[in-house]
């Protein structure tokens, strides 16, 4: 009877969906993180990009953290009670809370998005170890000092692809970074197709 009684609650809360949801971007890429919450067995499942990480049926606890690392990075989802037997859930990355973390890693990350032929690209720079990510995976580059600036060279399916940094003469911008793919400069706020050749 308990048995019934426990798959009965379990099936009602899988078919519920996440309960909470965020995109968290890293160096590698953006990561959706959902955190399934069973208020009434305490089950909580912890998915990035739709694959579980953390599953745990049935706890005692309805509340408290939630700690998981994933990529190198340390994240905690905080299961707190609110009136009206609900709960609010709040996810900190590093040590930062989500809006915190977003916004310092809008300082850190410049990202770019291109398409070439029939595939997307997603380019990433992290503009502190200077390292450079495409769709995921840190590619070598060659740096190379030039007037006002630097040149980080590597390709792209086949092609030349450089990301130049000046400075920007605005104090609030500091080093500006532009990413050229065959001498055609990237919107990095809309994707710029390319047809392969």
């Amino acid at each position: 009877m308990a048995n019934a009684l426990l798959r009965s609650l379990q099936a009602l809360e899988s078919s519920s969906g996440p309960t909470a949801k965020w995109t968290v971007p890293l160096n590698d890429g953006n990561h959706v993180i959902e955190f399934e919450h069973g208020t009434a067995t305490g089950r909580r499942v912890v998915k990035i990009d739709d694959e579980v990480l953390v599953n745990r049926d049935w706890m005692f606890r309805l509340v408290g953290d939630e700690l998981f690392t994933f990529n190198g990075t340390k994240f905690v989802i905080r299961v707190d009670p609110i009136p009206g037997f609900k709960y609010s859930y709040t996810l900190w990355v590093n040590g930062k809370n989500y809006k915190n973390f977003i916004q310092s890693q809008s300082k850190i990350l410049k990202s770019w998005l291109t398409k070439i032929g029939e595939n997307e690209y997603r380019i990433v720079l992290d503009k502190q170890t200077q390292s450079v990510w495409i769709n995921g995976v840190q590619v070598d580059v060659e740096n190379e000092f030039m007037d006002g600036g630097a040149e980080m060279l590597f390709s792209i399916s086949d092609l030349s692809a450089v990301i130049r940094s000046c400075t920007s003469d605005k104090k609030e911008i500091g080093i500006d970074y532009i990413l050229y793919i065959d001498d055609i400069e990237i919107n990095d706020e809309s994707i710029s197709s390319f047809d392969e050749t």
